[in-house]
Formats: structure tokens, C-alpha cells, sequence
């Protein structure tokens, strides 16, 4: 079988994985209760036991589990243990300055489980005992100020769901099909209940000049991770978090500090913040200029495109997770807009010829992940599923022929174009696109 962290398998038009998962298990598609194998990861498939399954009692009924003692920190079954986020090596230079993604496929609801957010350094993980850690502001201020971080845990606290986006997410389908699974196409996203204080506060402390105008924001990892932010989005809605669900920032997602910029690209979030810097004007920085402009056909660059602008993605079914049964189907998937909250979605079964409206279900909320489903039934047919999100403002996800009409092939920026996934008759799901 074979497994996802081949990158032959992952560039390949379709996964040899699913051939052997559908050969071996065809019956499955048509009953329940046949063998259960994880057709996309586990290194060893998960058999059905008969003497496990009704009227027989099974062995776990047999015997005491572990006690509370057991498990102080709690951890998915074993059995989800294939449920974990992915990276492709061959995409950046290093494993240090690269991106690990986040298993959509196999989630539901909008909030992503701390353990699966996907991540992106520049320069590895910084591990910051909390207690060194400080967070300057400097420049155009009334009054330079060093927060330790119970200072800054002393100031009025929100909680804040929103969507992190990383504006490369989608970004190697620019030019075609490549990556064969919604975890590597569009899996560069989480959504998670941020705890922190609104930065327009800190930023009254030091108080600010009358010609300020912009933020360069600092972080503490090796990569010395820096990004202009207008003062403007600053005052309105970005924070300061050291939360994420409830619990401490995980190390990799910026422990013990990070912005939290909602709606904007993922970039400007900068982790394990140290200092604050206010100015006049954006500082042009390396990850501003060399990094996250979008390259246009005729050479010129959009530079500071901060918002992330509605999309969506149908997350079953999908190349690493097949049609295994014909009859009644869910078809699952998730849409978010930068610009405000998803007011529709529309979902394709025939590749964009005809469209039905998905039911919208669970919270709705402004720069946050949105989940819906389409209930269907399945003959065996094949099927070109895609989904269209429109948001609050009136925009309508584009096409992808749509966008490259505007913007060309040179960026991996901020693709935010439909999503086509080709169904075959054997359940056999891939990336493809429609002419």
C-alpha cells in the first residue's frame, strides 16, 4: 500500500493506495460492516474481528480499562492514530523553514484540535521559557514599555474563533493539479478559539505619536520573523494571544505569544512576538518584498494583499478519503472568507454545469471556517465535485481559469479558486481541474 508520506505517491494523478484499498475491500462499497482499512496512511491496516461483533460480547467488555491515572494528558484512540498533520519534504529547502498540513479530511465541525494545526516556520520551533520572554514596544510611542507575560495577561482578555490562512495555501495548483489530497491542496488552514487582549490596548499604554501609521512586528525564532502591519487593522480587531481551545499556545503555533490578525493572511501572525516597533511607514521587509507579493504576468508584483478572500473545498469525499458505499452519501466540506462571514455555498456534482445549495450547519462567524453538507446518493457514477463560497460582501469564489485571467501563474499567493475533485466509478477520488 502505499503511504501518503511518499512523495511519489502524494505528486502522482492518483494514489496507488486507493486501487489497493478498493480491490481489496470492493464489498465495501456497497455494505457495512467489512474490514476497515485506512486506505491513506496507517502503516498497518485495522481488521474487524467477528468475534468482537454482535451477538457476541466483545473482548473490551471483558475486562477493566485503564484508570484516570492512566492518561493525565488525553490522546486520540489508537485507532485515529493515522489522523495526524503531513509534510511534503521537496516542497521548501529544510525541515526548519517549512509547512506541515492539516488532515481536513478527516475533521468536522470548525474548530481544529490543537495537536493538528498545520504549521509553517521560517526557522524551526523556538522553545522560550515564558518567564525570559519579553515583549517590547519601541519607536513612535509616547513612552517605550518591556511587558513581561504576566504584565501582558493583566490586561482585559476576548476570545476570538478565526480561521489562519497561510496566503501560500492552494499555492502549487496555480499552474494545475498537483498535490493529490485536500490535506496538501488547501491544508494549510486551522480554525481555533483564540484567548488573548486586544492589541489596540497595549498600544494605548505606550501611547502612540500622531504620525504613527504602521507596526513592524517581531518575532523570537532564529529567522528573526518580522512584518509591516497598518496600524489601522492593529487598533480595529488584531490580539495578542496566548491561548489557543482553552489551553496554552502549543510551541510550534508561538508559545507563549503570537498576533492573531483575523482575516488576514498568516504571515503577518508573527509567532513567539517579541517586539512591536511603530513607524511611519511599512518597513519593506524580506517577507514583504522577496516573500508574499503576488508576481503578475507582466512582472509587476500586488504587494500588502492582506485579506484572504472567500473560499471553500469539499473535504469528503476527496482523493485520501474515497466514496466507499453507493447509495446515501454526505458529502462534507468547509468555506471561509477573510472579508466578513459565508453567506451560501453551492456544491457541483458534474463539474460546474449544475449547482445545488449546501446546507450551512454549526456556528457562522466573521473570518472563520464554515461547515457544510450536501446529503446524496451514489450509483456509481462518475462525479466532478465542487463547491463555490460567497460571503457576506457579495464576492463569489472564482474559478481558477477566472483568477488566472487576473493574476496569471507566476505567484503561489492567494489562490483562492475553485476546487475540482474527479470521482470514478470504483469510488477512486483525484485532483483534477476543468477546462
Amino acid at each position: 500500500m502505499a503511504d501518503l508520506t511518499d512523495d511519489r505517491a502524494i505528486r502522482r494523478g492518483r494514489l496507488t493506495s486507493r486501487r489497493h484499498f478498493l480491490a481489496a475491500g470492493a464489498a465495501g462499497l456497497v455494505a457495512a460492516g467489512s474490514s476497515s482499512v485506512d486506505a491513506q496512511s496507517a502503516k498497518k491496516p485495522i481488521v474487524a474481528n467477528p468475534k468482537n461483533q454482535p451477538p457476541n460480547v466483545p473482548d473490551w467488555s471483558k475486562v477493566l480499562g485503564d484508570g484516570v491515572a492512566a492518561h493525565p494528558y488525553g490522546k486520540p484512540s489508537k485507532y485515529e492514530a493515522h489522523v495526524v498533520r503531513r509534510d511534503v519534504e521537496w516542497l521548501t529547502a529544510s525541515r526548519e523553514s517549512s509547512v506541515s498540513f492539516t488532515p481536513l479530511h478527516e475533521l468536522d465541525g470548525i474548530i481544529t484540535p490543537n495537536g493538528l494545526c498545520f504549521e509553517r516556520h521560517h526557522g524551526g520551533i523556538a522553545q522560550i521559557n515564558p518567564l525570559d520572554h519579553r515583549l517590547m514596544i519601541n519607536g513612535l510611542v509616547d513612552k517605550p514599555l518591556l511587558f513581561t507575560m504576566d504584565d501582558i495577561k493583566r490586561f482585559p482578555r476576548v476570545n476570538r474563533i478565526c480561521f489562519l490562512e497561510c496566503a501560500a495555501n492552494s499555492g502549487m495548483e496555480w499552474r494545475g493539479a498537483q498535490l493529490n489530497g485536500c490535506q496538501f491542496t488547501h491544508g494549510m488552514v486551522h480554525n481555533v478559539m483564540y484567548t488573548g487582549v486586544p492589541l489596540k490596548l497595549v498600544l494605548e499604554e505606550a501611547g502612540l505619536k500622531p504620525n504613527a501609521k504602521w507596526l513592524l512586528l517581531e518575532g523570537a525564532d532564529s529567522a528573526g520573523m518580522t512584518r509591516s502591519l497598518p496600524l489601522e487593522k492593529a487598533l480595529k480587531d488584531t490580539l495578542l494571544a496566548f491561548k489557543m481551545n482553552g489551553e496554552a499556545l502549543r510551541e510550534e503555533q508561538g508559545y507563549p505569544l503570537r498576533v492573531v490578525v483575523p482575516g488576514w493572511e498568516g504571515n503577518l501572525w508573527v509567532k513567539w512576538l517579541r517586539r512591536i516597533k511603530v513607524g511611519d511607514q511599512p518597513w519593506h521587509t524580506r517577507e514583504e518584498t522577496s516573500k508574499y507579493t503576488d508576481l503578475l504576468a507582466d512582472g509587476r508584483s500586488r504587494r500588502f494583499t492582506y485579506f484572504m478572500d472567500a473560499k471553500s473545498v469539499v473535504t469528503n469525499p476527496s482523493p485520501q478519503a474515497p466514496l466507499r458505499y453507493k447509495g446515501a452519501n454526505v458529502l462534507s466540506g468547509i468555506a471561509w472568507s477573510g472579508r466578513g462571514t459565508i453567506q451560501r455555498v453551492d456544491v457541483s456534482l458534474d463539474g460546474g454545469r449544475n449547482w445545488r445549495t449546501a446546507r450551512i450547519d454549526g456556528p457562522v462567524l466573521e473570518a472563520s471556517l464554515t461547515r457544510f453538507y450536501v446529503e446524496f446518493d451514489w450509483n456509481g457514477q462518475e462525479l466532478m465535485i465542487q463547491s463555490r463560497a460567497m460571503d457576506s460582501t457579495g464576492y463569489v469564489q472564482p474559478t481558477r481559469a477566472d483568477l488566472r485571467k487576473v493574476r496569471g501563474v507566476n505567484s503561489i499567493y492567494h489562490n483562492n479558486g475553485i476546487q475540482t475533485w474527479l470521482v470514478r466509478a470504483n469510488g477512486e477520488t483525484e485532483n483534477v481541474e476543468v477546462s
